[in-house]
């Protein structure tokens, strides 16, 4: 059986990789952090794994824009590696920081634009502030391989610039047209808000994470990694029962990765 290979991506000021390194080797993979420089000086590196994981953090600080560095440097010379990598089956998660990364560099949502051509953006919450808070989520698609039967999350949120806008109302209909609306921001009865606090940076249709044509490509703003277990959630302390369960919601993002990979690779 395949062991599933998951090549986690950082530079500086990235401060998830070893959590989410640690979320995929959970389920039985096999987790691998390097620096950026060391793909962009061999960008073969990509093809000894299965998964490559942009976490979450602030790289390059975010000084010019959330992500636009790191995304600017995978363009100029990880493009095409990178979009070959997704045609031959690979996997590519993008937590936060790795989401605004994949939105600037192009490869979400890849309705029809070339790579490096942004149909969206990740811009200034709505709050004009740092949102650090837990946040429900709806599952409204299973095109992307890492949902598998996930109905909902309670997962945190940790940004300042996650607001999701289209380029124009043709792209914001192509979305769920094509059905790549993977995750949606949720009130208490799981329906899809607007309404601050329950969508956080306000998003338009209340997208919190999306997918590629080919469903391996997953984009999202909140942080699975910080609710691996289930100590990790906020509330557990006030179980009634006294019982807390091992995994928290998070985790089934990781498993269904590894699945999938062992399943199809």
């Amino acid at each position: 059986m395949t062991t599933p290979s998951v090549l986690v991506l950082r530079a500086a000021g990235t401060n998830c990789d070893r959590e989410t390194g640690y979320a995929f080797e959970l389920f039985g993979a096999r987790s691998e952090t390097f620096h950026i420089n060391r793909l962009l000086d061999d960008p073969a590196l990509l093809e000894r794994h299965h998964v490559l994981a942009v976490p979450g953090g602030f790289a390059y600080g975010d000084d010019v824009g959330a992500g636009a560095v790191m995304a600017c440097e995978m363009r100029g010379r990880l493009g095409e590696p990178l979009v070959r990598f997704v045609e031959q089956g690979g996997l590519v998660l993008g937590i936060c920081n790795g989401f605004q990364v994949l939105v600037r560099l192009g490869l979400l949502p890849g309705l029809s634009a070339p790579l490096g051509a942004r149909e969206m953006s990740l811009t200034d919450n709505r709050s004009h502030k740092y949102e650090d808070r837990w946040v429900d989520l709806s599952v409204t698609s299973r095109r992307s391989v890492f949902v598998g039967d996930i109905e909902s999350l309670h997962v945190p949120v940790a940004h300042a610039e996650g607001r999701l806008v289209c380029l124009d109302d043709d792209v914001r209909r192509q979305l769920i047209d094509d059905d790549r609306v993977v995750f949606r921001y949720a009130d208490e009865t799981g329906a899809p808000t607007q309404d601050y606090p329950d969508n956080p940076n306000g998003s338009v249709d209340a997208i919190a994470g999306l997918t590629d044509a080919s469903g391996r490509v997953l984009g999202l703003m909140p942080h699975p990694e910080r609710a691996l277990f289930g100590f990790h959630v906020p509330t557990w302390t006030r179980n009634r029962n006294g019982s807390v369960p091992d995994l928290g919601p998070g985790a089934a993002l990781f498993r269904n990765a590894c699945d999938w990979v062992r399943a199809n690779r």
